[in-house]
């Protein structure tokens, strides 16, 4: 392949992964996938995978081919390996062998155990070309929720706190109304639905009484988590008013309620068996909103992913200490008065 080639190349899978990037918050636990038909350079089909159970993104870019006899003749790029086994949806893999497609060029092999592989393994006996690594790291950076899942058999873990400039998360008495300002909160209620879940410990839930869901945004409500070791916690608090799903880890029992779980784990192992259960349940992303002891619980375990972090002007000179982050600031911006920064690991 010339040079030439490869950057064409790349500025189709560039097309494909920004259509993928239109199915965030809407496809968990499935990946997000662009796919881009090319004839003689010329795309002449286009299709993302637009929602969880709905067709994948193969299907919807070949059913907007209007000419499908080029097909035979085309390339197809794909951000993510075409799936070889059925699930909610056909084949894609078997698709395209059915469509007698030319090419096809891949960001990613698929992380899943059920395709690994194997969707390649049938484009190449059916004797299709197959290229891939093209753009993979960006397409494993859009797709970081997925990998993360499937390789670590864990959610996602995104930290996110808001601090004042003195470095408290809350007064003494845990109060932290309003340390962000409005357009800060607003973004992050566009995070909350862009993830599967949403976590607070027993005091944010105990002094704030958080509702945990998407006002400030249009999108769905993600999952809420709470951590309650004892079943302290008063039942009428917002997160137990049955809205929303919601997951309620404790030492003491299990039960079932309308849209309210109680799972118990052990408490030698809380955190670990805690994230087991949420990849048993298919929770491939969680926001992890507070308070202090569980932000730093987190953190001390290595069991984060991302930090996500709003440093206010205001100050009040004594408080709650905001958690120490250690890692690799990757970006720095100002967002409505305040700063966010945002971390990963080391």
């Amino acid at each position: 392949m010339t040079k030439h080639d490869h950057h064409e190349e790349e500025l189709f899978m560039r097309r494909a992964l920004a259509l993928a990037e239109r199915g965030a918050g809407h496809v968990s636990p499935n990946p997000m996938v662009g796919c881009v038909i090319v004839h003689d350079n010329r795309i002449i089909g286009e299709g993302w995978h637009k929602v969880y159970g709905g067709p994948h993104a193969e299907v919807n870019a070949i059913t907007n081919v209007k000419e499908k006899a080029l097909l035979p003749e085309s390339t197809v790029y794909v951000t993510l390996e075409p799936c070889s086994h059925f699930g909610k949806t056909p084949p894609c893999a078997d698709m395209l062998i059915y469509e007698k497609v030319k090419r096809v060029v891949v960001a990613n092999l698929d992380s899943n155990p059920l395709v690994g592989g194997k969707g390649l393994q049938k484009l190449r006996a059916a004797g299709i070309e197959v290229v891939t690594g093209i753009c993979e790291a960006a397409g494993r950076a859009m797709n970081k929720r997925f990998f993360t899942f499937m390789e670590k058999q864990r959610p996602y873990i995104i930290l996110k706190w808001a601090e004042t400039a003195d470095g408290f998360v809350a007064r003494e008495n845990y109060d932290s109304k309003w340390i962000s300002s409005i357009g800060a909160r607003q973004v992050v209620h566009r995070w909350r639905a862009e993830e599967d879940a949403i976590l607070v410990g027993m005091r944010t839930a105990q002094h704030d009484n958080p509702r945990l869901n998407v006002r400030d945004w249009t999108g769905r409500n993600p999952v809420r988590i709470v951590i309650d070791r004892f079943l302290r916690l008063d039942k009428s608090l917002h997160l137990f008013d049955g809205m929303q799903r919601t997951l309620c880890y404790n030492v003491l029992k299990h039960e079932e309620d309308d849209n309210l779980s109680l799972v118990r784990i052990n408490d030698g192992s809380f955190l670990p068996e805690l994230l087991h259960h949420l990849f048993s349940v298919n929770i491939q992303s969680v926001i992890v909103e507070g308070g202090a002891h569980t932000l730093t619980t987190f953190i001390e375990s290595g069991m984060w992913d991302e930090a996500r972090i709003f440093q206010s002007k205001k100050v009040f000179l004594r408080g709650i200490k905001a958690p120490a982050i250690t890692g690799r600031l990757a970006t720095s911006e100002t967002l409505d008065g305040d700063v966010l920064n945002i971390y990963y690991p080391e």
